[in-house]
């Protein structure tokens, strides 16, 4: 399997592109980033400068390189390339992304974990039964000093998961200090914290009458969200257009909670 990758000489790019070089069935043929040194192949700045072919293009991008990132979805479509698109705090892109997802299959997600598209799965199980109970839900996550968004998007896609038996009917709601009141039933509360070189922490709480259910997942490498990332281009290569997230890789996995 060929792949372009995007953000090459960041800091998951580099995860991306040493656990492809480990895999014999792999090989990136591109990378796409505004750095170049010491790479094992051709890096472009721009991205309709790569004439390489490829099976799948995989995207650490920053949020901020907003024309970057635009370019990449354009250049996804008209070569009719897949794209495994990583990058969150980019909803500012959202109807491109599905314009874009019209011509070429797109695997977009929150979080490339397969531990917290896991839990994500258990949420939809879960959260009706506990929030018709009585229960509160509330939603905190922890990250290092340098993420630029929040709430994170993990954070939003563990609060998509719970709301989904609701059909989005629960409000989200991410500061009560100008509110002065009770927080009402309706209500997904979530928190942000930022500091250190916290790699992702995310507690999802249900909080009822007497007692507490807690759910929680910690990230300790960087590296998990490469592996994710490279399994997700493995279920991505030949998929017909369309949005696909990472819990469509684990269902064609085999896996049902």
């Amino acid at each position: 399997m060929k792949l372009i990758v995007c953000g090459s000489n960041g800091r998951m790019g580099t995860f991306v592109c040493r656990l492809a070089a480990e895999n014999p069935s792999m090989e990136v043929v591109a990378g796409v980033d505004l750095a170049s040194h010491g790479s094992a192949f051709p890096v472009f700045a721009d991205i309709n400068e790569c004439t390489m072919s490829a099976d799948v293009v995989i995207s650490f991008l920053s949020p901020t390189a907003e024309a970057l990132n635009l370019a990449m979805l354009k250049f996804c479509a008209t070569r009719a390339i897949p794209l495994v698109l990583c990058t969150t705090g980019i909803e500012k892109l959202e109807p491109e992304i599905k314009i874009a997802a019209e011509k070429v299959a797109i695997l977009r997600s929150g979080n490339m974990s397969l531990g917290i598209n896991l839990l994500a799965m258990l949420l939809k199980r879960v959260s009706k039964v506990l929030h018709d109970s009585g229960f509160d839900i509330e939603i905190t996550e922890r990250h290092h000093n340098q993420k630029l968004d929040a709430p994170s998007g993990t954070a939003l896609l563990l609060a998509d998961a719970v709301n989904e038996p609701f059909s989005g009917g629960l409000r989200y709601v991410n500061d009560r200090s100008q509110s002065h009141e009770a927080r009402t039933r309706d209500e997904i509360g979530l928190h942000a914290l930022r500091g250190g070189t916290i790699i992702g922490e995310h507690s999802v709480v249900f909080a009822g009458y007497n007692e507490v259910v807690e759910f929680k997942h910690s990230a300790q490498s960087r590296e998990l969200f490469a592996v994710g990332a490279l399994k997700a281009a493995e279920f991505l290569r030949g998929k017909p257009a369309g949005l696909y997230s990472m819990i469509d890789v684990l269902e064609g996995s085999g896996v049902s909670i």
